[in-house]
């Protein structure tokens, strides 16, 4: 059990049969009245997020979240294919569940599947990944102000903003987390 006062960012627990996960959370301390927690909660079935308010003094049971390393292996159109690299099993996903992955992920390489009660709803990829630059117009010799980008698509149909020295062919790396071009390999 843990109680709405000790709610941190990543904390996961079940509230009216549906699990939910701490996107942001606060304690507010009125001047007048009772202290609360306000905090943006999202579904990690369904994915949807609302802001609620809750007493520090609720408690809830804690969900159990399990995480398994699992390799991407191929898209037949509409399901993603990743094999568990301990028993060789296959694990069918729809687009839905690999939706912010995907575009980070080519064929054979790792990703963190997140389990509720055995059924995946989360598809993390590394925290940087490599990948070649497929499309991008040419930098123009002359033009190197400080901080100028020009929009470059990667191997995976992902497209992100690049410095002007990036050309077709390079390998990048580009965090994950926020999207963004790292630097070039």
């Amino acid at each position: 059990m843990i109680s709405a006062g000790d709610f941190r960012k990543g904390v996961t627990f079940v509230m009216d049969g549906d699990v939910y996960q701490i996107v942001d959370f606060q304690h507010v301390k009125p001047g007048k009245g009772a202290a609360f927690v306000r905090a943006k909660i999202r579904n990690v079935l369904t994915g949807g997020t609302k802001d609620t308010t809750f007493n520090p003094t609720e408690r809830f049971e804690r969900a159990n979240i399990e995480t398994k390393e699992m390799q991407y292996l191929y898209n037949d159109g509409e399901l993603y294919y990743f094999m568990d690299l301990d028993t060789y099993e296959q694990l069918p996903l729809e687009h839905d569940s690999v939706e912010e992955a995907i575009k980070y992920l080519k064929e054979n390489d790792n990703a963190t599947l997140r389990f509720y009660q055995g059924k995946a709803f989360e598809v993390l990829p590394p925290n940087f990944v490599e990948l070649e630059v497929t499309a991008t117009e040419p930098g123009i010799k002359g033009d190197t102000s400080s901080g100028a980008t020009k929009p470059a698509t990667v191997e995976t149909g992902f497209t992100l903003n690049v410095p002007l020295f990036v050309n077709m062919g390079d390998i990048i790396r580009i965090d994950t987390r926020t999207g963004e071009y790292m630097s070039r390999i």
